[in-house]
């Protein structure tokens, strides 16, 4: 075989005549076999494309029958071309008839071929077809004509994405670019979606493939490198945020990977073997991205989106390209597709063009998914795969009620959902006409429904919701989309905004809750931890920190200047936090005063009811405080020891069980017989059922998001409320095998016509 030093650069030179050609797309494909089989002197150049429903289809060879062109097909799976498509990994092998997974198509009359070497034909790690050659005699080809082949296979990807080979395609099949896919995950916020892919870090299209001066491309990336890692090192001694909203670490490991000389070498090889340096960054990471799929190892599957991400950054330093402003470009129906995602970036994106939000990571109690529920857009999460699978312009359907999405769905799907669309913006409406209506139960007992806040954003929505006030304000989420800390008086303004907005209905601030899952990329907090949702965190990490509380304190004081102030502490263990936070407030109090500032008319002091060993001291706790918030978040998971991020555990514990309404009873009856106002403000309270639930065991003001107003407002003027409680009582007091109390419940509503 010919010495292919120069094989790749020549054979890439006329590939690239042959694609400025004006050609039919078959008449090219079968020029291109015939010109990789010459250059790499084998007998057999064959191209499989892989379609929607899975079958490898014969789309052009040199050497086979030609007549099997369009008609030879593979499985997923099947044979070694369906071997190399499932496992995006290429096989050479000099004896392929003896390897386990041959599978022999007697009309393509490939029996008489011993050596074989396949590729994957990848794009953004996906599977496109796969790219073989054969040979009679028994050998094994050579890693630079691995590598050749692997670089060709690339530039056929772009075809296949384009669009090229659609006239190709028979009637009734599509290839599997184009194909429907649907996820299920975790449903993160409410909510239903038809409208447009906008990728939150778009992948950049190379379309410049070959290089004409192997020396120059090499001086391109090297300086590209250069800035790329001089980039990380500014940030990292600047202290920002880092890319793509993570962390330090997270920038630690990407100049780890930036000067990682085995990237830095395959980048290097891929722009001698005839590609430009950007078409060599996606040719690498692509294969990267392909092999690190099928790794089973958490921590090394992690480490894939690291490189993703660095690529993407190397990319926009070889085209020179800034941040792009997508939002100038956003179609009026954006549903935003990413990774991971920052709080603040979300904000970035106008309000009025989003209508859902899917990642593929995401749980609960991610600062973007709190932001995105302010916002009111429907969110799902744990959606492995979709950024992959996704280009930017593709249909979409995101399904928040039932964590699903649909990825270029079929007509009949599309149809189903915008009639549920229909279906939800009328219930909307029915809503809305109850805004003004009195939360009275059937049987007159009045509830108050209260709206969870922590953002300008979510202002409006006071009047437009219903709701008599504010039960929650989470003053943090204020820090968390800052890049520093926020000032005195950025806090002072927002925080009068708020009370504003408000027109005198009650407003409760909860003090600053960070540390555990909400770590601010500025503030050096205890490093490491084990548990962190157990450790410094909320009103330990600000008794720690005074000057945090004194500063918030102070901005809050001055801003209710002439109003009531509702001041909430956070994750509260020990009656002495409640004691040394009045001090910090004391000392606040009479050093305005001293200086003359319009203080508060009023002012009550509260306290968060999450932590467990709280339930023992609850009448001292009553004594201490003007009113009690349960927050049934953080008080469900210490209490059934369960993780509410993990995956694994998202549905073997349910609020709704036994015992822990056996607690929520206890903590409503404590406030009633202490005349200590008690509230709920967590996930419970946001859904008719379990909404129900807490009325049912005593609860008379629960808090919420402020577009779960309306359907819990539904419910609970349908509710014979005394019956209910009756009914809960006798199924919490009984001593027999725990009741399903979600049983229980959804009969109770379909018997008295309550609507859910």
């Amino acid at each position: 075989m010919r010495d292919m030093a120069a094989g790749p650069r020549v054979l890439l030179r006329r590939l690239r005549e042959l694609m400025a050609e004006a050609l039919e797309p078959q008449e090219r494909l079968d020029r291109i076999v015939r010109e990789i089989a010459s250059n790499m002197v084998a007998e057999v150049c064959s191209l499989y494309v892989l379609r929607a429903d899975s079958i490898l289809e014969l789309y052009a060879t040199e050497g086979l029958n030609p007549g099997s062109v369009h008609l030879a097909q593979l499985k997923l799976g099947q044979g070694l071309v369906g071997t190399i498509a499932a496992s995006a990994r290429a096989l050479n092998l000099s004896d392929a008839q003896t390897h386990p997974a041959f599978a022999y198509l007697p009309e393509t009359g490939e029996e008489i071929y011993n050596s074989f070497l396949g590729v994957p034909v990848l794009r953004a790690g996906r599977t496109l077809g796969v790219l073989t050659v054969q040979n009679r005699t028994m050998r094994q080809y050579r890693e630079d004509e691995l590598e050749a082949l692997e670089t060709i296979a690339m530039v056929i990807a772009e075809m296949i994405a384009t669009g090229d080979l659609a006239r190709l395609t028979r009637p009734g099949l599509e290839l599997d670019l184009s194909r429907p896919v649907s996820f299920t995950g975790l449903p993160l916020n409410d909510g239903v979606g038809l409208g447009h892919v906008v990728l939150h870090e778009p992948r950049i299209v190379v379309t410049n493939l070959f290089n004409e001066d192997s020396d120059a491309e090499l001086e391109r990336l090297n300086e590209a490198l250069g800035s790329l890692r001089l980039s990380i090192d500014d940030m990292l001694s600047r202290r920002e945020v880092a890319f793509e909203g993570e962390h330090r670490e997270v920038l630690e490991a990407y100049r780890m990977f930036a000067n990682d000389r085995g990237w830095v070498r395959r980048l290097e090889e891929a722009v001698r073997n005839g590609l430009t340096a950007e078409a060599a960054v996606e040719k690498v990471q692509s294969d990267m991205r392909a092999r690190m799929m099928h790794m089973t190892d958490p921590y090394l599957r992690e480490r894939m989106s690291d490189f993703d991400d660095l690529a993407n950054r190397l990319l926009r330093q070889l085209l020179g390209r800034g941040p792009e402003a997508i939002a100038t470009l956003m179609p009026r129906d954006a549903i935003i597709v990413a990774r991971s995602m920052g709080a603040a970036e979300l904000l970035d994106y106008p309000r009025d063009k989003l209508r859902g939000l899917v990642l593929e990571e995401g749980a609960v109690t991610s600062h973007v998914v709190i932001v995105a529920r302010a916002m009111g857009i429907a969110v799902t999460g744990q959606m492995k795969g979709v950024v992959s699978m996704s280009e930017n312009g593709d249909a979409i359907i995101i399904d928040g009620e039932e964590g699903r999405v649909h990825l270029r769905p079929q007509p009949d799907v599309e149809s189903a959902y915008a009639e549920k669309v229909k279906f939800r913006a009328r219930r909307q409406e029915l809503y809305r006409e109850m805004r003004d209506k009195p939360s009275v139960t059937r049987d007159g007992v009045a509830i108050d429904l209260m709206m969870n806040a922590g953002l300008a954003v979510d202002l409006p929505q006071l009047a437009e919701s219903g709701a008599v006030g504010i039960g929650l304000f989470r003053t943090e989420l204020q820090f968390m989309v800052a890049a520093t800390f926020p000032r005195a008086e950025a806090q002072e303004r927002l925080y009068r905004d708020v009370l504003e907005a408000a027109n005198r209905k009650p407003v409760t601030f909860r003090t600053i809750d960070i540390g555990g899952d909400k770590v601010l990329p500025y503030f050096k907090g205890a490093g490491q931890e084990e548990n962190p949702a157990l450790g410094w965190r909320a009103i330990r990490l600000t008794l720690d920190r005074p000057a945090l509380l004194r500063t918030q304190v102070r901005a809050l004081l001055k801003a209710a200047g002439g109003r009531e102030l509702r001041v909430m502490l956070p994750m509260v263990t020990e009656l002495t936090e409640i004691d040394a936070a009045r001090a910090i407030i004391d000392r606040e109090v009479r050093h305005l005063a001293r200086f003359g500032h319009h203080l508060p008319t009023s002012f009550k002091l509260g306290a968060m009811l999450e932590v467990p060993s709280l339930l023992w001291q609850l009448d001292e706790l009553m004594a201490r405080v003007d009113f009690v918030s349960v927050g049934s978040n953080d008080l469900f998971q210490f209490v059934t020891a369960s993780d509410r991020g993990n995956t694994l555990l998202a549905d073997r514990f349910t609020p709704l069980s036994v015992p822990f309404l056996r607690l929520l009873r206890h903590v409503a009856r404590a406030g009633v017989r202490l005349e200590t106002p008690v509230t709920l403000c967590g996930e419970m309270a946001g859904r008719p059922l379990t909404a129900m639930a807490l009325l049912g065991v005593g609860f008379r003001s629960i808090s919420m998001s402020p577009a779960a107003i309306g359907p819990v407002k539904t419910m609970l003027c349908d509710l014979p409320l005394g019956e209910l409680g009756r009914l809960l009582d006798e199924a919490l007091d009984s001593t027999a095998d725990h009741a399903d109390i979600r049983a229980l419940l959804t009969g109770f509503a379909a018997e008295h016509a309550v609507s859910l």
